[in-house]
C-alpha cells in the first residue's frame, strides 16, 4: 500500500498457488527429531507471518478524518493497526475516542464495513468561551440571546462558540443591541459597550422664580432649574402659588440641549360661588353669560366687576363683586317674582288645579301666576287630564277656560280609520250594522244556497282595501307560486296570490300577528287550524257576513240600500268596471261575456280597476276570496237576527266570496253568489280583515 512506506506493497487480488509436497513415507532412513530453541523461533515466526498475511489480506484501510486537524484519534482495539493516517481493521465495530486541546473530547462507536477503503468524518465541538462586558453606563442591564444575564461590569460569561446577541439597556440610555462571534475554547474575549443618553438638559425660567415644574405629572424641580428631560414629547405644567398653572407641550430631542424662554406666570383668578332663590338664574359678568345658578365662577382679581341675576318672571338684580387672587366668594340672592292674576274656568266643575304639579285645589278659581312659563294642569275623575303650557301678561285680564273631555269620547278619536299590516297592506275601518243577506228567490240567476237572512253586526272591523298579492304572501312563504294558465303568469309581484288552499291564508293571517305582536285568531295544532278564539283581534279572514257587508252596503248609513252587481242592478258591467271572464279570456274560456274587454286574460294586478262605493277593489272580478266560515246553508224562521255569525262549527268545505276573471255568466256576477271548495283554485285568492280592539 502506498500510504506504508518502506513496506512492500501487497497486492490483495493475487492468488497464493500451493507448490507440490510429497511427505515423507517413512521408507527414508530414520533420524532423531529433537525440538530446538532455533525450531521454535522457527515456527513462531511462521505462525506470526501467517496470522500477519491472514491480518493484511481481511483488513479494510479505514481514514478517520477528525476535524479539528490536531485532533488525536484512538482506536480501542487491537485488532486495528495504525499505519500513518490510516488504520488496518477487520470488519466489525471499533470504539474509537478523539481529543483536541480546546474541544470536548468525543467518544464513539465506528463500524468497518466491507468496502476496501472507508473514510469516518469526525467534528469536535469547540468548549465555552469567556466574555467580559464593560458599559460606559453603569449597572446597564445584559441581555444576551434575550435571556437577561446581569448588570454591568460582568465577567466571565460562560458562552458557546458561535454567533450572540447582546442588548445592552438602562433607563434613559438608549439601547445598544450588537452581534458578536465567541471563538470558544475557552478563550477570553472582552467587549464595551458606550449608551448614548436618551435625554437632553433642558434649562426653566419663570416670572415670577420658585415655580414647580411638573414634567408628564412628576415635580422635577423648583425654577430656575437645569434638569435632565427624556427624548420625546412630555406635558409640562408649572405652578406657582396664587398664579394660573401653565401648561404647554415640550418636545426633546435627545443630546440637544434647551434654553426655553421665560415663562411669565399670571396672577390666580379668584373663585365665585353663585346662589339664588329660586334656582336656575341666569348670570353674567360683565355682560358675558356665565351659566345658570348654582354657579361657581372665576374673576380675575384686584377690580371689580358686575353680576347680573335673571329668570322669565322675577325682576332682573345686580351685584358688583372683586376677589383676590386665589381668594373664595359665595353670594346668596333672591330674586323678586313678577305676578299676574288669571281666571281659570274647567268642566266639569268638580276638576282639580294643579300648577307646575302641585295641587291648588278646585279648578274653577282665580290664581296668581308669575309672568313665565307655567304647567297648568286640570284633572276629574273618568276624564281625560288638560295639560298646557301657560305664560300669563302681567297689567291684563287673563282667562282660561278648559272642558275635559271623557276617556271613552278620547278612545273613540283615537280610532284610526286606516291602519296599514306589517306586510304593507292598508285596511279601512267599518262600522257595520244590521242588514240582509242572500237574494229573493225571484232574482235572476239566484241560487238555492242564497236564501234570505237577516244579520246583525255589532263589531267595528277592518278589511284589507285589497286582495293580498304574491308579493306580500311570499314574506310568509318565499316558495309559493301561483303559477301559469295558458303560458299567461299568475305570479307576478302585484297580482292577487292564488293556488292557496284555505288553511295556507288562515297561516298567513297568523304569521301577520305574528309580526305585530298581536294574539292569534287561529287556534293550530301540529300545523293544521282546529280552531279559533273569537276574541282576537289578530288577523283573519273576513267572515262572509263582513265580507257581504263591504260588496253590497253602499252606504254605512243606509244598510237597505244593496248592490247586486259590483257595478249596480242590471247587465252588461260598464266599460273596464272589472275584470271578467271577457272577450280577451275566450281563448282558454268556455263562456264570456260578450262585447266586454277588459284587457286582462287572466287576473289583473290588484287595485288595477275602480273602487267600489265602500272604497275596496275587486270584490267583484279579479279573483274569488275565501272567507272565515265554513260552507253550509241555514233557513231562518220568523224574525230571528243573526248576530255576528261565524258560520257552521265544522263541515268538509269553507265558502268562496264574489266572482272571479273566470266568471261571466249572471248567476256568477251577482254579489250574493256563494261558491265553496276545499282546494287550491288559480281564480280564488283572499283579503285580511281583523276586530277593532275593545269590542
Amino acid at each position: 500500500m502506498s500510504d506504508n512506506k518502506g513496506k512492500p506493497d501487497i497486492n490483495h487480488d493475487e492468488v497464493i498457488t500451493p507448490i507440490d509436497f510429497t511427505p515423507n513415507d517413512g521408507s527414508a532412513d530414520k533420524f532423531s527429531f529433537q525440538l530446538s530453541p532455533v525450531k521454535v523461533g522457527i515456527g513462531v515466526m511462521l505462525v506470526i507471518f501467517a496470522v500477519t498475511g491472514w491480518f493484511v489480506l481481511s483488513a479494510k484501510s479505514v481514514f478517520i478524518d477528525a476535524q479539528p486537524l490536531e485532533s488525536l484519534v484512538e482506536i480501542h482495539s487491537p485488532l486495528a493497526l495504525q499505519i500513518g493516517p490510516r488504520y488496518l481493521a477487520l470488519q466489525g465495530e471499533y470504539d474509537i475516542s478523539v481529543t483536541a486541546p480546546g474541544y470536548y473530547d468525543l467518544n464513539t462507536t465506528i463500524t468497518v464495513q466491507e468496502d476496501q477503503a472507508q473514510t469516518f468524518q469526525i467534528q469536535l465541538l469547540p468548549l465555552p468561551g469567556y466574555l467580559d462586558i464593560t458599559s460606559n453606563a453603569e449597572a446597564a442591564t445584559v441581555y444576551i440571546d434575550g435571556e437577561e444575564i446581569g448588570q454591568t461590569p460582568l465577567s466571565d460569561v460562560e458562552l458557546a462558540a458561535g454567533e450572540h446577541e447582546v442588548l445592552v439597556r438602562k433607563d434613559r440610555w438608549e439601547e445598544e443591541r450588537l452581534s458578536i462571534e465567541i471563538e470558544g475554547r475557552e478563550q477570553q474575549q472582552s467587549i464595551n459597550v458606550d449608551l448614548l443618553p436618551a435625554w437632553a438638559n433642558v434649562s426653566f425660567m419663570t416670572s415670577p422664580p420658585g415655580a414647580t415644574v411638573t414634567i408628564d405629572g412628576v415635580d422635577i424641580g423648583v425654577t430656575p432649574l437645569e434638569a435632565e428631560v427624556l427624548d420625546g414629547e412630555h406635558e409640562l405644567l408649572v405652578k406657582l402659588n396664587q398664579h394660573k398653572v401653565f401648561t404647554d407641550t415640550l418636545n426633546v430631542t435627545a443630546r440637544i440641549d434647551q434654553d426655553l424662554p421665560m415663562i411669565e406666570l399670571e396672577q390666580a383668578d379668584g373663585l365665585v360661588l353663585l346662589q339664588s332663590s329660586p334656582s336656575n338664574a341666569g348670570v353674567t359678568l360683565n355682560g358675558t353669560y356665565q351659566g345658570q345658578t348654582p354657579l361657581e365662577i372665576t374673576v380675575p382679581p384686584g377690580q371689580p366687576y358686575e353680576l347680573t341675576f335673571f329668570r322669565t318672571g322675577y325682576e332682573e338684580l345686580r351685584r358688583t363683586i372683586q376677589t383676590a387672587p386665589e381668594e373664595e366668594l359665595s353670594l346668596d340672592v333672591t330674586l323678586d317674582p313678577i305676578l299676574s292674576s288669571v281666571a281659570i274656568n274647567a268642566q266639569p266643575a268638580s276638576a282639580e288645579l294643579y300648577i307646575n304639579g302641585e295641587f291648588q285645589g278646585n279648578a274653577n278659581q282665580v290664581v296668581e301666576l308669575l309672568a313665565a312659563s307655567q304647567t297648568i294642569e286640570i284633572r276629574a275623575e273618568g276624564y281625560v287630564p288638560f295639560t298646557q303650557e301657560f305664560i300669563s301678561r302681567p297689567g291684563l285680564e287673563q282667562q282660561l277656560n278648559v272642558a275635559l273631555i271623557t276617556l271613552e269620547q278620547q278612545r273613540i278619536n283615537n280610532i284610526q280609520p286606516m291602519i296599514t299590516a306589517a306586510n304593507g297592506q292598508e285596511l279601512k275601518l267599518l262600522y257595520p250594522g244590521d242588514f240582509v243577506m242572500g237574494a229573493s228567490r225571484r232574482e235572476a240567476g239566484r241560487q238555492a244556497n242564497e236564501a234570505l237572512r237577516s244579520v246583525s253586526l255589532t263589531k267595528p272591523f277592518y278589511l284589507s282595501l285589497t286582495e293580498v298579492t304574491n308579493a306580500q304572501f311570499q314574506q310568509f312563504d318565499p316558495e309559493h307560486s301561483s303559477g301559469v294558465i295558458d303560458r299567461i303568469t299568475l305570479g307576478n309581484r302585484a297580482q292577487p296570490v292564488v293556488n292557496v288552499t284555505w288553511q295556507q291564508a288562515a297561516l298567513y293571517c297568523n304569521w301577520l300577528s305574528e309580526q305585530e305582536d298581536l294574539p292569534l285568531f287561529y287556534i293550530v295544532e301540529n300545523g293544521n287550524v282546529v280552531g279559533f278564539n273569537e276574541d282576537s283581534t289578530g288577523y283573519r279572514l273576513p267572515t262572509e257576513a263582513e265580507w257581504a257587508w263591504a260588496a253590497r252596503v253602499e252606504n254605512d248609513d243606509d244598510p237597505t240600500s244593496l248592490l247586486k252587481f259590483p257595478w249596480g242592478p242590471e247587465l252588461p258591467p260598464p266599460e273596464q268596471h272589472g275584470n271578467y271572464a271577457d272577450i280577451s279570456s275566450a281563448s282558454i274560456l268556455g263562456r264570456v261575456i260578450i262585447n266586454y274587454n277588459d284587457s286582462f286574460v287572466a287576473s289583473a294586478p290588484v287595485a288595477s280597476f275602480p273602487p267600489n262605493p265602500q272604497g275596496f277593489y275587486d270584490m267583484g272580478g279579479n279573483v274569488a276570496e275565501w272567507v272565515h266560515d265554513y260552507y253550509g246553508t241555514s233557513v231562518q224562521f220568523g224574525n230571528s237576527i243573526d248576530v255576528d255569525p261565524y258560520g257552521p262549527e265544522s263541515g268538509t268545505y269553507h265558502v268562496v266570496r264574489g266572482s272571479s276573471w273566470a266568471h261571466g255568466s249572471i248567476t256568477e256576477l251577482r254579489l250574493s253568489y256563494r261558491d265553496y271548495s276545499n282546494e287550491a283554485r288559480d281564480d280564488v285568492g283572499f283579503r285580511i280583515a281583523r276586530t277593532l280592539e275593545a269590542y
